[in-house]
């Protein structure tokens, strides 16, 4: 048995309860391995668990806790974990230092890895050993995010070749995430359509070779958009926001190139398929579609697990070797802070990372 800190989320009574507290690990049994975790990124995707909607500014605060008021109509709509103690952290990278009787989790022990427990933000983690990738000589740091975010930006390539399309329409686009889809898609001759929100995010994906940006601060942005797509084919996207008039704008623009070259008008809009993917919720309000474009449309999620058990063995192997193979390159990760368990819940910390700025995301050390 195995003791060390550990990180949960609790939502009961209307508050967000966030502590760190002392946890005994189980000793690994059959494919399973113990992780002693050494780095965990906090990705947008963590912070349903680690933040949500709660009141943060007015929220107490104390060593290594902090207790949140949840509002309505966030609150209720969780209902299935209220009461319910949940571990927090996604993705991470760390030492195997106890393996299970399995082959796969005996040939990890001793090594480096990364893996996806679901429980990053601990000291140790019980992981499967055929969910880890083992990193060689590449650091737990470089190893902590190579998982969510490149094996996302995969799956956006890999969806659109199984769908038949050569072009991707990606907002927040500037993100490390957007970043990674600029280098795949140049690599795997995929055309790419980035929108972005800032003059300076413009210079970024420029200067990675990006061809096709658009800014949606700027005040032809519906006609930058059009002419992105009309010269793409772009009629696939991939939305992190969620929220407002993103996808609205996408589906506006898809119908309003395709139109242009119907050879006859129908009240019903173009033929041309159109499809937006929702994998994200940076804006937490609602999603809001207008009557402008025809029926040729389909809204729908994308998440990644789903998606794999979809690609099915065979890819996901490919796609994971893929990301070892340049994980320090096309797949690497920046961090703007490094904070230990307690650090991550302090006042300072919490209200920064909760803004998923582009290019600022933070890293976990939990050893300290």
């Amino acid at each position: 048995m195995t003791t060390g800190k550990q990180l949960f989320s609790t939502l009961a009574d209307g508050k967000l309860t966030v502590e760190i507290s002392e946890t005994n690990y189980s000793d690994p049994t059959g494919n399973q391995v113990l992780v002693q975790m050494e780095a965990a990124p906090i990705n947008p995707s963590d912070l349903a668990l680690l933040t949500g909607a709660a009141d943060l500014e007015n929220a107490e605060y104390s060593n290594g806790k902090f207790v949140a008021s949840m509002p309505e109509p966030f609150f209720s709509a969780q209902k299935g974990r209220h009461g319910t103690r949940l571990p927090v952290g996604n993705e991470g990278a760390g030492t195997v230092v106890a393996a299970g009787e399995g082959e796969a989790a005996q040939a990890l022990l001793g090594q480096r890895v990364a893996c996806v427990p679901g429980a990053a933000y601990s000291q140790y983690c019980v992981a499967d050993a055929n969910m880890c990738l083992p990193l060689g000589e590449i650091s737990s740091e470089d190893g902590a995010s190579a998982f969510v975010n490149p094996m996302t930006a995969l799956g956006f390539a890999e969806t659109a070749r199984m769908e038949g399309h050569s072009a991707i329409v990606h907002s927040a686009a500037a993100s490390n995430l957007g970043q990674m889809l600029v280098k795949i898609c140049q690599e795997d001759d995929i055309a790419l359509v980035n929108i972005v929100r800032k003059a300076e995010h413009v210079e970024l994906l420029s200067n990675l070779g990006a061809k096709y940006i658009v800014n949606s601060s700027d005040e032809d942005f519906a006609n930058q958009l059009r002419e992105a797509i009309d010269s793409t084919g772009a009629y696939l996207g991939f939305d992190p926001i969620g929220g407002g008039k993103t996808v609205d704008s996408c589906f506006k623009a898809m119908e309003q190139v395709a139109v242009k070259k119907m050879d006859e008008y129908s009240r019903y809009g173009s033929n041309q398929e159109k499809k937006m993917y929702i994998y994200g919720r940076l804006d937490m309000g609602p999603t809001i579609l207008t009557p402008a474009y025809g029926f040729g449309w389909t809204l729908s999620g994308w998440l990644l697990f789903p998606f794999l058990q979809k690609a099915g063995m065979e890819t996901m192997g490919r796609m994971r070797q893929r990301v070892l193979n340049d994980l320090t390159s096309t797949f690497a990760s920046s961090y703007k802070s490094k904070v230990n368990l307690e650090e991550m819940l302090t006042k300072e910390a919490v209200m920064d990372y909760r803004l998923m700025r582009t290019g600022e995301k933070y890293l976990v050390t939990p050893q300290g």
